[in-house]
């Protein structure tokens, strides 16, 4: 049920009337200026942020921290500052559990590409199978990016594969590290979840959360340095699930007699994290200079999982005589390291460049069972390990040169990237077949991996670029780029992107690009599979397997061959800036992407499991699925960013509006393979599950309205968000498909920070201070009241959460 809804003027109306009481002389703003000169989008060294040819947001490490990244997460934080960033918190979900994604503009998480100090950053090794959004994909790891590493963030909403190479359909996150000599931090913060939970009444506190990380730089030489930085992070449950109630099949003596508890979970899980980074650069004489950096990331998580009655298939009451629910547990270790040369050749500027990533995942599960092999069961299993790993060489030139009243900036480069995907089997107990040939095999929530689902990919990607940024006096200004990738499983592929803006008066100016775009299929979408025991939609427990486009079951249902992704993006835009108190940008875009690659339906019943059986002697498959490109979409949409600085009460005041809009819609989709057709004229390759997760389960519309201000002593923050609504659709089998519409949810944000003095500071704040939630879900999707809110929202189901933190910078 929502709470009633702060508005913005009563925001602003309140922080107005404290600002005299706090008044003291004024401090330097710490906010983004639009002066500042940013990397990202363009290759002249001259562009700021209202001078991009491409809308680029820019973001401090104050912005960051002031977004009440308490528990560390880069994730939120973007969420918290970008309305064209959707971050949703995953709640049974499998992978999506551990791994959370990221939406650029409201496309997969897999269209964004993610880069650290300008070079390519590594994807996570997972698949997220069991998610809402993200479904399908390998994300980058947001949150294995230590926030404390962070000197500022640029993000370019526009696509750039032309500039950046495959992946940047949707835009760039360029993450910018902290750099040098003098000087370093320590932050420590605690914070709580306190809220009262509807579907249960009652009041909890939970989700309690340490956060502390340092940091220091030393001096290398007279213009060299070394920074380096820890964090530690620690993070308790949050359960918001309701009374079960109990599925009607279920309803034996024995199950009916947990009915009333909090059999579910729904919420985060705990997680641990041990974060480490570090940056450098050291002078090689006068003209070149030894860089390098990297961080590392050791994360230990748990997941929520369907509960298992007392009485039923699934359980042996000898062992778990009141039934149990499954943890699934998450080992996650994330490497990038980066080492290289830049300096200056004759007219030309150098950079070569060595980048290394990976990541290993490593899935268990404990308070399971293999019902298969009786009560002798065990009970905690590893069900199989991940890897992924890229290594890159650059080279990039560059250099100046004019022509007549023109300057251009000329960039040309080549990369040469290695990519190995690899998954291992887990214990033969979690994909065991026993002797109980009744009962499902293989570990419950999660069969392991088996021999045969094992993959070992390798693939090459060459690629050659060039760039010109070119500015025709003092109006206008172009970014015209070029590259050629080629793939050593898909061919090769030109894109380009041409990028103008024109200033037509004094503070106002137009801009607009247009470009193309390539995604090859990542590897683990051309081969992973995996074996699972578990619950399908509808909640009943089904033994199925996910085939990779290869695999000859696959083939006979009617995979075939993944083709890369490919866009045309168009944008335009209008930019103002009156005087230094005033600016505005709104850019409308238009993406058409062709063979958008997504997971089929899973197709399920006798028909599939006979056909399995007669054809390739395998049994008990009662549920398949596998990749496919399943439709050419078209997203449309509208951006809208104003700021307002003045002085107020001795301070500095900065007022920010933002907006965003993004709707996707189906163009041409899959047609069901005749294969699969002339099993059950029922079955069908892509349907409204698979449909909603690409068009309408993320909100089309968020905003944002931001209040901040300074002085020498204070720093105060609030922040209004207006999370748009977003819609579930299920497939429960012989037509019953629910759906429900989560109306649009307020979050008000805040904190006030206190410095002491030069060096000490303390803050006390707040997230979703209304503790607002979404919409209670109906009867057809709650799951009898185990699940009463849904994982789309971006406001969560946590609800409000307190923090305070104390800071020492030296």
């Amino acid at each position: 049920m929502s709470r009633p809804h702060p508005i913005p003027s009563a925001l602003a109306l309140a922080l107005a009337a404290v600002l005299p009481a706090l008044a003291a002389p004024a401090a330097a703003q710490s906010t983004t200026t639009l002066d500042q000169v940013i990397v990202t989008g363009t290759r002249a060294a001259d562009r700021t942020v209202l001078e991009s040819t491409s809308p680029v947001d820019v973001l401090t490490a104050e912005d960051i921290r002031r977004a009440g990244v308490v528990n560390g997460e880069l994730g939120s934080a973007l969420q918290a500052l970008l309305p064209s960033i959707n971050f949703p918190r995953q709640s049974n979900s499998g992978g999506a559990d551990h791994v959370r994604a990221a939406q650029l503009r409201g496309l997969s998480p897999d269209q964004v590409l993610v880069l650290v100090n300008g070079k390519r950053r590594h994807t996570s090794a997972l698949v997220s199978t069991g998610s809402k959004i993200g479904r399908g994909t390998t994300p980058v790891d947001y949150n294995a990016i230590p926030v404390s590493a962070i000197k500022r963030i640029e993000v370019l909403r526009d696509g750039a594969g032309a500039q950046y190479g495959s992946d940047a359909v949707a835009g760039v996150v360029n993450v910018i590290l902290d750099d040098g000599a003098d000087g370093g931090a320590l932050e420590a913060s605690y914070g709580l979840h306190h809220t009262d939970v509807e579907p249960i009444g009652r009041t909890l506190s939970d989700g309690q959360t340490s956060f502390l990380s340092g940091k220091v730089g030393t001096a290398l030489g007279a213009d060299g340095f070394l920074r380096v930085g820890l964090e530690l992070k620690n993070r308790e449950a949050t359960n918001r699930a309701g009374y079960d109630q109990v599925p009607p099949w279920d309803q034996t003596d024995a199950n009916l007699a947990v009915q009333g508890r909090r059999n579910y979970h729904l919420g985060d899980g705990d997680s641990k994290d041990l974060n480490a980074w570090f940056n450098t650069e050291i002078a090689l004489g006068a003209d070149a200079t030894l860089y390098g950096f990297g961080t590392f990331n050791q994360r230990d998580t748990e997941g929520a999982n369907y509960y298992r009655y007392p009485e039923g298939d699934a359980n042996w009451p000898q062992v778990y005589p009141d039934g149990y629910r499954p943890v699934s547990v998450g080992e996650n270790r994330d490497v990038g390291v980066v080492a290289g040369v830049r300096g200056r050749w004759g007219a030309w500027d150098y950079d070569a460049s060595l980048n290394h990533g990976r990541n290993d995942f490593t899935y268990r599960l404990r308070d399971s069972l293999n019902a298969s092999l009786g009560p002798s069961s065990p009970t905690r299993f590893r069900t199989g390990d991940y890897a992924f790993e890229q290594t890159l060489a650059n080279l990039d030139l560059s250099r100046g040169f004019e022509s007549g009243d023109a300057f251009h900036s000329l960039a040309v480069g080549a990369e040469f990237r290695a990519e190995h995907y690899e998954t291992g089997a887990g214990d033969p107990a979690s994909y065991a077949i026993g002797p109980y040939t009744d009962r499902p095999a293989g570990s419950q929530a999660g069969g392991g991996l088996t021999p045969q689902d094992e993959a070992d990919l390798d693939r090459d990607v060459a690629s050659a670029y060039a760039t010109v940024s070119s500015r025709f006096g003092e109006k206008f200004s172009t970014d015209l780029s070029a590259r050629y990738e080629r793939y050593q499983d898909f061919g090769g592929q030109f894109t380009g992107k041409l990028a103008a803006r024109y200033e037509f008066a004094p503070a106002f100016a137009l801009r607009g690009a247009v470009s193309s775009n390539f995604r090859a299929p990542a590897l683990a979408q051309v081969g992973y599979e995996s074996t699972s025991t578990g619950y399908n939609a509808a909640g009943q427990i089904v033994e199925g397997r996910l085939l990779s486009v290869n695999n000859p079951i696959a083939r006979a249902l009617g995979a075939t061959d993944l083709d890369p992704e490919k866009s045309v993006n168009l944008s335009l835009g209008f930019t103002s800036r009156i005087g230094e108190r005033f600016d505005l940008s709104l850019d409308l875009f238009q993406i058409e992407i062709d063979d958008r690659i997504a997971l089929s339906e899973a197709i399920t019943g006798d028909a599939l499991t006979d056909f399995v059986e007669a054809n390739f002697d395998v049994a008990r498959i009662e549920s398949a699925q596998f990749f496919v490109n399943a439709a050419d979409t078209r997203t449309r949409g509208a951006e809208l960013v104003a700021n307002w600085r003045d002085e107020l009460a001795g301070g500095r005041l900065l007022l920010t509006a933002a907006w965003s809009y993004a709707k996707t819609e189906l163009e041409n989709v899959v047609a069901t393979p005749a294969q699969l057709a002339a099993l059950d004229p029922d079955y069908i390759v892509f349907g409204v599950e698979e449909s909603n997760t690409l068009t309408d389960a993320a909100p089309r519309t968020r905003a944002q309205f931001s209040a901040g201000w300074d002085n020498d002593r204070w720093s105060l923050l609030a922040r209004l968000q207006r999370h748009g609504s977003a819609k579930r659709v299920f497939n429960f089998g012989g037509g019953y498909e629910p759906e429900q519409v989560y109306g649009a949810e307020w979050q008000l944000d805040a904190e006030a920070e206190y410095r002491i003095s030069e060096r000490w500071s303390v803050a006390i704040g707040g997230q979703n201070l209304t503790d607002e939630y979404p919409d209670l879900s109906n009867e057809d999707i709650y799951y009898f009241g185990n699940l009463p809110y849904d994982v789309l929202s971006p406001v969560g189901s946590n609800g409000a959460y307190w923090y305070g933190r104390v800071r020492y910078t030296f």
